[in-house]
């Protein structure tokens, strides 16, 4: 990217290059900073408004913290991306979640400046605590600085985070970045206080108020009329909350004025024990578009600024989401019983129409997944049907509540997990690589993985009608293309489908992995099982498949341990059944960022990796002729 627009960003290779400027040029470099990252993100897409609204505040923590000695810890990282520039990475930035790119979220192996691995939100306080009490340990001067935004503060973990720093009092500094959004508005009586109490004008006029009154009294009274000051700011703004918890509290100030954050940053860096700065900031801020849009701007793909996102005419195919979106609105319709639940991703799991349409049924539990599941589970007991819409990777954050709250009682809550399998450019913190390991395990759990959209319409049905708990996988996007239709007809639980039937050699495929598996079946003349259910298995067919071929491949787009794969190996031995298996997954490590169908070809689960991966056991080429992906 030409830089003569950014002269004085150009200049910026480390945070050490910035705290040479002069503290006057800074508001010009943050000009420079945003409009280079709105044109950075409109080339090569990726999140775009929460980093717009936090340009000043990374330049005055950068301008003020020695880092990387000082230690600063991002949360949920969407809003990195100015850190990113600043810290080296300016020239990569337009390949941003791209393979071989820098990712889009903080990561430890990309560069010492992000101290902390992040994806998942509120995780900021308590890697800061840990950090923070390391130094103390070990005798070293430092500071520590966590920043929590963009609903981060909506989460369980980040108030067990203060609750614990109050208590052992650290060298801490949290800034609470309120933006008073997630990636959707944020939800929840801790948000509507803090909106209520900033907004109208109440703290802000009496603030002024006391400022003149401050002026025209003498010095014995004025500094009487501070600590009055205080107190009444306390009874008027969420400080009386963080200091219960042990911790000075510092604002609100406004988080897009350089002018006021410098010299409180210089103040609080001077000093010590577990203090917060309430930073008030606008989300997309400096783009007119994204600040009247954050929700539609927090995401974007390549677009033109000048033009803006622009909706497009022709009606988008039908994807996964989709089709539960629909089949949520349908089976409400049906059943005023039903409920569905979101922890703060209505748009991202298809929540937006139930949501219109069912208000009093609709409950966003905020980034609160342990509470989404046991408020489910609560449901569940009396009589009611939740269906808890979540990614994948974020149930593992909820796996206890889960176990404890669902299972264990065997309560019939929904698990609609999203995003299964490799999901593209937000990388290994986003993965939902593991859910066919943890949930096949969990007695009284009812394991579905759909071929396609009619199926993932059909388990849905058949997962609302169990007596028990049962989760349904998909995958991000578009399936093969097998349009629903307007039943709400369910599918006989624990039985397969043969799609194909070949000889020696059968390939017993889960969800995702169907479609390429029937393109090698055909290729190889081999036996195409489309197994459906990964728990309970359809044994019978197994059995059959078993005695009537050579070797079996099983295939899903899940880690090999403890996955599909390995429920088949184990019915296998309890049937006293043995012949050669060979067990084609995800692999044994974290796939990082690029796009889906890129990462699908880096494993080997595309059509050409899964056939190649075939001939090489089998011990020969096989005459074949494979249909290219």
């Amino acid at each position: 990217m030409d830089m003569s627009a950014y002269p004085l960003l150009e200049g910026i290779d480390e945070p050490a290059h910035l705290r040479e400027l002069p503290e006057g040029q800074l508001p010009r470099l943050a000009s420079q900073l945003r409009e280079y990252l709105l044109a950075s993100v409109a080339r090569s897409g990726g999140h775009l408004a929460a980093g717009l609204g936090a340009v000043e505040l990374t330049v005055a923590l950068h301008y003020v913290l020695d880092t990387p000695f000082d230690r600063l810890v991002w949360d949920v990282g969407h809003q990195c991306y100015p850190h990113k520039i600043l810290t080296g990475r300016r020239r990569e930035i337009g390949r941003i979640r791209k393979v071989d790119g820098p990712a889009g979220f903080p990561s430890r192996d990309e560069s010492v400046y992000d101290t902390f691995g992040v994806g998942h939100s509120s995780t900021s306080i308590s890697a800061a605590l840990g950090m923070a009490l390391a130094s103390s340990n070990q005798d070293i001067t430092r500071k520590t600085c966590a920043v929590i935004g963009d609903g981060g503060l909506t989460a369980g973990e980040a108030f067990e985070a203060l609750n614990h720093a109050g208590d052992v009092r650290p060298d801490l500094l949290v800034i609470l970045n309120d933006n008073e959004m997630s990636i959707s508005e944020n939800v929840g009586a801790l948000n509507k206080t803090f909106a209520r109490l900033l907004s109208g004008g109440v703290y802000g006029n009496v603030r002024e108020e006391a400022k003149n009154m401050l002026e025209r009294m003498p010095g014995p009274m004025r500094e009487f009329a501070k600590r009055a000051e205080e107190h009444v700011k306390g009874m008027l703004v969420p400080g009386t909350f963080f200091e219960e918890l042990g911790f000075q509290y510092f604002g609100p100030v406004d988080g897009h004025d350089l002018d006021e954050l410098i010299p409180v940053l210089q103040r609080l860096r001077e000093l010590d024990g577990p203090r917060i700065l309430h930073c008030v900031t606008r989300k997309g801020k400096g783009y007119a578009r994204a600040e009247a849009n954050p929700i539609a701007y927090h995401g974007v793909k390549a677009f033109d600024p000048a033009a803006g996102l622009k909706a497009s005419n022709e009606a988008a195919p039908l994807n996964y989401t989709d089709v539960f979106s629909q089949w949520l609105c349908d089976i409400a319709k049906a059943d005023e019983r039903v409920w569905g639940i979101t922890p703060a991703m209505r748009e991202g799991s298809g929540l937006v129409d139930f949501a219109n349409q069912y208000p009093e049924r609709y409950l966003d539990t905020a980034i609160a997944e342990q509470h989404a599941v046991t408020l489910a589970a609560g449901l569940a007991c009396e009589g009611e049907k939740p269906v808890l819409a979540i990614y994948s990777t974020f149930l593992q954050r909820g796996y206890d509540q889960l176990i404890h709250d669902v299972t264990l009682q065997n309560l019939p809550v929904v698990f609609a997990l999203d995003r299964a399998g490799l999901v593209g450019a937000d990388g290994a913190t986003h993965q939902g690589a593991f859910d066919f390991s943890f949930m096949r395990c969990l007695p009284n759990m009812t394991v579905m993985a759909p071929a396609d959209e009619r199926e993932c319409r059909q388990m849905l049905s058949t997962a609302i009608s169990l007596d028990g708990p049962s989760s349904v996988r998909y995958p991000k996007g578009r399936g093969p293309g097998t349009m629903p239709d307007e039943s709400l007809e369910g599918l006989p639980v624990g039985q397969a489908e043969v799609r194909r039937r070949g000889e020696g050699v059968a390939l017993l495929a889960f969800g995702s992995m169907v479609a390429p598996a029937e393109a090698v079946g055909e290729a190889l003349n081999a036996t195409v099982v489309n197994m459906r259910f990964v728990r309970p298995l359809d044994e019978d067919c197994l059995r059959e498949i078993a005695e009537t071929h050579a070797q079996l491949i099983t295939l899903e787009e899940n880690v090999v341990a403890g996955g599909a794969g390995s429920a088949v190996a184990e019915a296998l031995a309890r049937l006293n059944i043995q012949l050669p298996i060979l067990h084609i997954g995800l692999p044994d490590t974290y796939v990082q960022h690029g796009e889906r169908d890129e990462q699908l070809e880096m494993v080997g689960l595309d059509t050409t990796g899964i056939h190649q991966r075939i001939t090489t056991w089998l011990g020969h080429e096989v005459a074949s002729t494979l249909v290219s992906d």
